[in-house]
């Protein structure tokens, strides 16, 4: 299959989180059988359930490639027109996914070796594929040096991505009727006094990332219009930019004040990423896997598409951007290549 072909493929498997299995086999197969003529391996992965990661290798891989193969709901099957691909990954991350393996079969045209694709699952949701990928890299993972993951930075070198802290929010009350509100204790006044009390924070702000920003992504409660609510709930997600020890501080008394508890909590820290010379830079705001590989090598942050278009029903990435991303994951993998030989000669 053709670049374009590749990704109209992936796109029509439906790999909503927690569904990557058909697009896994599928993966398998095509690495394989590019992997077997060439001198390379493709394994699986196993994560949970029926759910695998797939690494393939050629040599020792100084250099991996990397991204994930779920995409969020609902499946959006592919089209086309003669300037984009559109369907639910095409941006978010399949058409990397397709620019990738295009990538590589040019390395190895020109007889290259020493690189990877690494392909996760979960990353839409809990990053469950990129944790057990740095838990337990392969062998040939120790060797890793550089990791190029792909998410949608429209071509450009990503310098940052900002941090999530996520909260479940949950808030008590006592049930009354509502004409005597006094004899009560309203679960939602005191969830929307602790919400208020966090949108008044004053939020830290970095050079390079940006500001914090909160979101109340969504809010719950009460049992009926006359009954004075005993239970409240909230989700909150808060982009970061930095250490969040004293904004966790802040928060915390915020919600102790209001009397509101914390469910669940998850947290991806923001992260800094190196430029490379002749690359167009940016900087993005959501959180990738990147901080869950740590054991991959020196992370880079780059790929097709644009964020803004991901996780909507006009999902698309234009095919020029695809070619481009093709030329650029294998020049990345030339150039990372030949800076650690370069660092390897005495000096």
């Amino acid at each position: 299959m053709d670049l374009f072909e590749l990704a109209r493929a992936l796109i029509d498997v439906d790999s909503t989180t927690g569904r990557e299995r058909a697009v896994g086999d599928l993966l398998f197969d095509l690495l394989a059988g590019i992997a077997g003529p060439s001198g390379g391996r493709v394994e699986r992965m196993p994560v949970a359930g029926d759910r695998f990661n797939l690494f393939a290798s050629w040599g020792a891989p100084a250099v991996v490639l990397s991204t994930h193969m779920d995409t969020v709901p609902p499946f959006l099957p592919a089209r086309e027109d003669g300037t984009h691909l559109w369907g639910r990954g095409a941006c978010d991350t399949k058409g990397a996914i397709a620019a990738m393996v295009k990538a590589i079969e040019a390395l190895l045209a020109a007889n290259g070796s020493g690189f990877g694709l690494l392909l996760v699952v979960g990353e839409e949701t809990d990053s469950a594929g990129a944790t057990v990928a740095d838990r337990q890299p392969p062998d040939v993972g120790a060797s890793a040096r550089y990791l190029i993951n792909g998410e949608p930075t429209e071509n450009r070198l990503a310098l940052g991505s900002k941090g999530a802290l996520y909260l479940d929010l949950r808030a008590g009350g006592r049930a009354a009727h509502s004409a005597y509100p006094e004899l009560g204790d309203s679960a939602i006044e005191r969830l929307l006094a602790a919400l208020a009390g966090l949108a008044a924070l004053g939020l830290p702000s970095d050079p390079v990332l940006g500001e914090t920003t909160m979101n109340v992504g969504t809010i719950a409660g009460g049992r009926a219009a006359n009954v004075v609510p005993d239970e409240a709930r909230a989700e909150v997600m808060i982009r970061t930019v930095g250490d969040t020890a004293a904004l966790k501080a802040a928060i915390r008394a915020v919600l102790a004040a209001a009397g509101v508890a914390v469910a669940a909590e998850r947290e991806v820290p923001a992260v800094r990423l190196a430029a490379l010379d002749g690359l167009p830079t940016t900087v993005v705001r959501y959180t990738t896997d990147v901080p869950r590989l740590t054991h991959w090598g020196e992370p880079f942050l780059l790929g097709p598409g644009s964020i803004h278009v991901a996780h909507t029903a006009e999902e698309r990435v234009a095919k020029s951007e695809l070619v481009a991303a093709v030329g650029l994951y294998r020049d990345l993998v030339v150039r990372l290549q030949a800076r650690l030989q370069q660092n390897a000669r005495p000096q």
